[in-house]
């Protein structure tokens, strides 16, 4: 009884905060309410039992997206005029958020019948569970995201990586290849610069257990590259490192690394069994080695992705 009426309140505060978020009328209100709902929907993923996405929730969906908003936000305010609107901002209709509410609700209303028309799940966790012993894997999610289905991983990283490529060509001409963002100041003793110099060693910490253990338990390579890009961040943000030019030959190493040698042995499987094959006696060291490679790219893309296009020669 008493885990019922917990989930009803957390269920309720979920859908309080989305509210919140989506019709406030302050962005950074909104933004504190976005963050807050990642961490309630990452709450509700544990009570669910899905800890790997609850731990990618926090990381990705609260704490980076947050810090990307809310750079975003600053960017914001600082082009906007003393009236609180951009100075070239187009007059927009007073019927338009009629509209894109309507927009909005219909929407969420045809993926609401999309998922409620899909066919009963066949259920792939009697597969998984039967074949979990030839990966030499604990974590059957980590079996699954690199051994069963490692294509899609394959594919989700490099289209990280085409994402920064993207976001790097919106510098301009003389910023291209020097350091993205603004230089960061902080006041020495302040909130920024003491938590800058506390956080990232126990974060550091924390995201390599992550990537450690992610081969027998919850954990892996994607949310362990979240906390160490989170990390990499809060050092930046607290003035205590710059960013790198992105040009730097050890930062292009980096963000390739992990996409290259997953390729690389992917080809090589083609000699043993076919494409993306691992074979079974060393499935654990090709997982454990790809894993590792891919947390420093996803950890320097993440890292850049937010810290925006260059804008700095030097």
């Amino acid at each position: 009884m008493i885990d019922t009426g917990f989930d009803v309140i957390l269920a309720a505060m979920i859908l309080g905060v989305a509210a919140g978020a989506v019709l406030t009328r302050g962005m950074f209100a909104a933004v504190v309410m976005f963050i807050v709902y990642g961490l309630l929907v990452a709450l509700a993923w544990l009570r669910l039992g899905a800890v790997d996405v609850g731990l990618a929730e926090a990381a990705i969906g609260a704490g980076l997206t947050g810090v990307l908003l809310l750079g975003a936000l600053g960017r914001v305010n600082r082009q906007l005029g003393e009236d609180g609107t951009p100075p070239d901002a187009p007059h927009r209709p007073a019927a338009i958020r009629p509209v894109a509410l309507l927009a909005a609700l219909a929407t969420a209303a045809a993926l609401a019948w999309g998922f409620l028309m899909l066919p009963p799940p066949d259920g792939l966790h009697a597969p998984v569970a039967q074949n979990l012993a030839a990966t030499q894997l604990g974590n059957p999610v980590t079996a699954v995201l690199l051994n069963f289905r490692a294509w899609d991983t394959l594919l989700e990283t490099i289209i990280l990586l085409a994402a920064l490529v993207g976001v790097w060509s919106l510098a301009p001409d003389a910023a291209w290849g020097g350091r993205p963002g603004l230089a960061q100041r902080t006041r020495s003793g302040g909130v920024l610069s003491s938590f800058g110099r506390l956080l990232p060693p126990v974060g550091l910490l924390v995201g390599v257990w992550l990537v450690w253990a992610g081969a027998d338990r919850p954990g892996g390579a994607f949310q362990g590259a979240t906390v160490l890009a989170a990390v990499w961040l809060l050092a930046s943000m607290a003035g205590l490192s710059d960013a790198p030019r992105v040009a730097s030959l050890w930062l292009r190493a980096a963000l390739i690394a992990g996409p290259a040698v997953f390729l690389a042995l992917a080809l090589a499987g083609l000699s043993v069994a076919g494409f993306l094959i691992v074979p079974p006696g060393a499935a654990k060291l090709v997982t454990v080695t790809v894993e590792a490679l891919l947390t420093l790219s996803l950890t320097v893309m993440l890292g850049l992705l937010v810290l925006g296009p260059p804008e700095r020669a030097a």
